[in-house]
Protein backbone atom coordinates (compact mmCIF):
# COMPACT_ATOMS: atom_id res chain seq x y z
CA UNK A 1 0.00 0.00 0.00
CA UNK A 2 1.52 2.90 -0.84
CA UNK A 3 2.32 5.58 1.73
CA UNK A 4 -0.78 7.81 2.72
CA UNK A 5 0.81 9.73 5.78
CA UNK A 6 3.55 10.76 8.27
CA UNK A 7 1.99 10.40 11.75
CA UNK A 8 3.34 13.79 14.20
CA UNK A 9 6.91 11.88 15.17
CA UNK A 10 8.00 9.59 12.39
CA UNK A 11 12.09 8.35 13.17
CA UNK A 12 14.05 7.11 10.16
CA UNK A 13 16.08 3.99 10.62
CA UNK A 14 19.05 3.45 8.19
CA UNK A 15 19.89 -0.29 8.08
CA UNK A 16 23.95 -0.83 7.82
CA UNK A 17 25.04 1.89 5.35
CA UNK A 18 28.49 1.37 6.71
CA UNK A 19 31.46 1.00 5.25
CA UNK A 20 31.97 -2.90 5.20
CA UNK A 21 28.61 -3.52 3.64
CA UNK A 22 28.02 -0.83 0.88
CA UNK A 23 30.80 -1.90 -1.03
CA UNK A 24 29.51 -5.28 -1.56
CA UNK A 25 27.78 -6.22 -4.88
CA UNK A 26 24.00 -5.18 -5.08
CA UNK A 27 21.11 -5.06 -7.31
CA UNK A 28 21.14 -0.83 -7.30
CA UNK A 29 24.28 1.27 -7.21
CA UNK A 30 25.30 1.56 -3.42
CA UNK A 31 25.74 5.64 -4.07
CA UNK A 32 22.51 6.11 -5.25
CA UNK A 33 20.62 4.00 -2.32
CA UNK A 34 23.13 6.26 -0.25
CA UNK A 35 22.38 9.62 -1.52
CA UNK A 36 18.63 8.96 -0.51
CA UNK A 37 19.18 7.80 2.43
CA UNK A 38 21.10 10.87 3.34
CA UNK A 39 18.88 13.23 1.49
CA UNK A 40 16.19 11.58 3.88
CA UNK A 41 18.07 12.05 7.08
CA UNK A 42 18.97 15.53 6.27
CA UNK A 43 15.02 15.71 5.53
CA UNK A 44 14.05 14.65 9.22
CA UNK A 45 16.73 16.26 10.67
CA UNK A 46 15.30 19.51 9.41
CA UNK A 47 11.77 19.13 11.08
CA UNK A 48 13.47 17.98 13.99
CA UNK A 49 12.35 14.17 13.61
CA UNK A 50 14.70 11.15 14.88
CA UNK A 51 17.42 10.33 12.67
CA UNK A 52 18.72 6.18 13.93
CA UNK A 53 21.31 4.92 11.94
CA UNK A 54 22.36 1.22 12.68
CA UNK A 55 25.38 -0.01 11.51
CA UNK A 56 26.53 -4.33 12.40
CA UNK A 57 29.45 -5.41 14.25
CA UNK A 58 29.12 -9.07 13.90
CA UNK A 59 26.32 -12.12 13.92
CA UNK A 60 23.88 -13.31 16.46
CA UNK A 61 25.06 -17.13 18.05
CA UNK A 62 24.40 -20.13 16.61
CA UNK A 63 24.66 -22.17 14.01
CA UNK A 64 23.66 -22.21 10.44
CA UNK A 65 24.48 -23.93 6.92
CA UNK A 66 26.10 -20.91 5.73
CA UNK A 67 28.77 -22.12 7.94
CA UNK A 68 31.09 -21.13 11.20
CA UNK A 69 30.48 -16.96 12.20
CA UNK A 70 34.00 -16.85 13.23
CA UNK A 71 35.43 -14.19 11.33
CA UNK A 72 37.15 -10.67 12.01
CA UNK A 73 36.04 -7.27 10.41
CA UNK A 74 38.84 -4.98 8.73
CA UNK A 75 39.22 -1.89 11.22
CA UNK A 76 36.94 0.51 9.61
CA UNK A 77 33.97 -2.42 8.63
CA UNK A 78 30.94 -0.74 11.24
CA UNK A 79 31.92 3.14 10.47
CA UNK A 80 29.05 4.65 8.76
CA UNK A 81 29.48 6.07 5.21
CA UNK A 82 30.75 10.01 5.87
CA UNK A 83 27.82 10.68 3.39
CA UNK A 84 25.18 10.31 5.85
CA UNK A 85 26.82 13.24 7.76
CA UNK A 86 26.16 12.19 11.25
CA UNK A 87 24.43 14.80 13.07
CA UNK A 88 24.99 14.82 17.30
CA UNK A 89 21.56 14.51 17.45
CA UNK A 90 21.14 11.13 15.81
CA UNK A 91 21.11 8.07 17.42
CA UNK A 92 23.51 5.43 16.47
CA UNK A 93 22.42 1.53 17.35
CA UNK A 94 24.71 -1.00 17.02
CA UNK A 95 23.60 -4.69 16.60
CA UNK A 96 24.80 -8.26 16.14
CA UNK A 97 21.25 -9.76 14.36
CA UNK A 98 19.78 -8.84 10.71
CA UNK A 99 17.55 -6.45 13.02
CA UNK A 100 17.57 -3.60 14.73
CA UNK A 101 15.38 -3.89 17.23
CA UNK A 102 16.58 -7.75 18.96
CA UNK A 103 19.28 -7.46 21.49
CA UNK A 104 18.65 -3.56 21.35
CA UNK A 105 17.94 -0.56 22.57
CA UNK A 106 16.00 1.09 19.74
CA UNK A 107 12.63 0.30 20.77
CA UNK A 108 14.00 2.52 24.14
CA UNK A 109 14.67 5.22 22.39
CA UNK A 110 11.85 5.63 20.04
CA UNK A 111 9.39 5.42 22.91
CA UNK A 112 11.13 7.94 24.14
CA UNK A 113 10.92 10.31 21.51
CA UNK A 114 7.23 9.41 20.93
CA UNK A 115 7.85 7.84 17.42
CA UNK A 116 4.86 6.04 16.61
CA UNK A 117 5.74 5.37 12.65
CA UNK A 118 9.09 4.12 11.46
CA UNK A 119 10.75 5.08 8.44
CA UNK A 120 13.10 2.71 7.22
CA UNK A 121 15.95 2.43 4.86
CA UNK A 122 19.18 0.81 3.78
CA UNK A 123 20.62 -3.13 3.36
CA UNK A 124 20.20 -5.64 2.85
CA UNK A 125 16.47 -5.27 1.87
CA UNK A 126 16.01 -8.85 2.49
CA UNK A 127 17.72 -9.19 5.32
CA UNK A 128 18.11 -5.94 7.99
CA UNK A 129 15.71 -4.04 6.31
CA UNK A 130 12.96 -7.04 6.58
CA UNK A 131 13.78 -8.56 9.92
CA UNK A 132 13.64 -4.71 11.35
CA UNK A 133 10.08 -3.74 9.63
CA UNK A 134 8.96 -7.14 10.54
CA UNK A 135 9.74 -6.34 14.32
CA UNK A 136 8.73 -2.71 14.10
CA UNK A 137 5.17 -4.00 12.71
CA UNK A 138 4.90 -6.15 15.62
CA UNK A 139 5.83 -3.69 18.13
CA UNK A 140 3.12 -1.74 16.59
CA UNK A 141 4.51 0.85 14.95
CA UNK A 142 3.48 2.15 11.58
CA UNK A 143 5.80 0.77 9.12
CA UNK A 144 6.89 2.50 5.66
CA UNK A 145 9.12 1.30 3.83
CA UNK A 146 11.46 3.68 0.93
CA UNK A 147 11.63 0.93 -1.71
CA UNK A 148 13.99 3.04 -3.62
CA UNK A 149 16.51 3.27 -1.11
CA UNK A 150 17.70 -0.07 -0.06
CA UNK A 151 19.08 -2.77 -2.17
CA UNK A 152 20.14 -6.20 -1.85
CA UNK A 153 22.31 -8.48 -3.31
CA UNK A 154 20.01 -10.69 -4.70
CA UNK A 155 17.54 -9.49 -7.10
CA UNK A 156 14.75 -12.09 -6.66
CA UNK A 157 14.92 -11.65 -2.53
CA UNK A 158 14.70 -7.49 -2.96
CA UNK A 159 11.74 -7.93 -5.41
CA UNK A 160 10.40 -10.62 -3.18
CA UNK A 161 10.32 -8.21 -0.24
CA UNK A 162 8.98 -5.01 -2.09
CA UNK A 163 6.53 -7.05 -3.88
CA UNK A 164 5.09 -9.53 -1.55
CA UNK A 165 6.28 -8.80 2.09
CA UNK A 166 6.19 -5.04 2.79
CA UNK A 167 2.85 -4.22 1.49
CA UNK A 168 2.04 -6.79 4.46
CA UNK A 169 4.00 -5.12 7.19
CA UNK A 170 3.73 -1.44 6.08
CA UNK A 171 3.36 1.34 3.83
CA UNK A 172 5.93 1.64 0.64
CA UNK A 173 6.86 5.19 -0.95
CA UNK A 174 9.70 6.53 -2.85
CA UNK A 175 12.40 9.17 -1.91
CA UNK A 176 10.55 11.95 -3.66
CA UNK A 177 7.36 10.67 -1.86
CA UNK A 178 8.20 10.84 1.34
CA UNK A 179 10.46 14.27 0.92
CA UNK A 180 7.46 15.98 -0.56
CA UNK A 181 5.24 14.88 2.59
CA UNK A 182 8.30 15.58 5.16
CA UNK A 183 8.08 19.31 3.49
CA UNK A 184 4.18 19.76 4.61
CA UNK A 185 5.13 18.41 8.00
CA UNK A 186 5.60 20.71 10.43
CA UNK A 187 8.72 21.13 12.13
CA UNK A 188 8.99 20.26 15.77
Amino acid sequence: MPLTKLDTTPALVVIDLQKGIVGLPAVHPAGEIVGRAAQLACAFRQRGLPVVLVNVSGSAPGRTDAGPRNFSFPADWTELVPELERHPDDHIVTKRRWGAFLGTALDDILHRRGVTQVVLTGVATSAGVESTARSAYDLGYNVTLVVDAMTDRDADAHRHCVVKIFPRLGETATTGDLLKLLREHPAR
